[in-house]
């Protein structure tokens, strides 16, 4: 059973919509946290994948990043939802970017 802060995490990256992606830092920043990596820890360990879209979120630095299932399995669903990807960098990175209401 998750804890409350991977709930919170989970329950806040259900908003990105498909087709978007977000990063570690954005989505911490929604929950008001400076906890990366627990993050990046607890988005490995989501057991609600798909229905809560862990593969939407990338590194700042445009790149894919790590998946649970794979890299490639990643870049395949974000390829399916409309997500540009070339050399593991997400493309149109700015106009992918989803940034929660905060």
């Amino acid at each position: 059973m998750p804890n409350k802060f991977y709930e919170k995490i989970y329950a806040k990256l259900k908003e990105v919509p498909k087709g978007k992606i977000t990063t570690y830092k954005i989505l911490a920043k929604a929950i008001n946290s400076k906890a990366y990596r627990a993050i990046g820890t607890a988005l490995k360990k989501n057991p609600y994948s798909p229905i809560v879209p862990c593969h939407r979120v990338v590194r700042s630095n445009k790149n894919v990043g790590g998946f649970a299932k794979s890299s490639k399995k990643k870049i395949e669903m974000l390829k399916k939802e409309g997500i540009k990807i070339k050399n593991n960098k997400v493309q149109n990175f700015e106009k992918v970017l989803y940034k929660f209401n905060i």
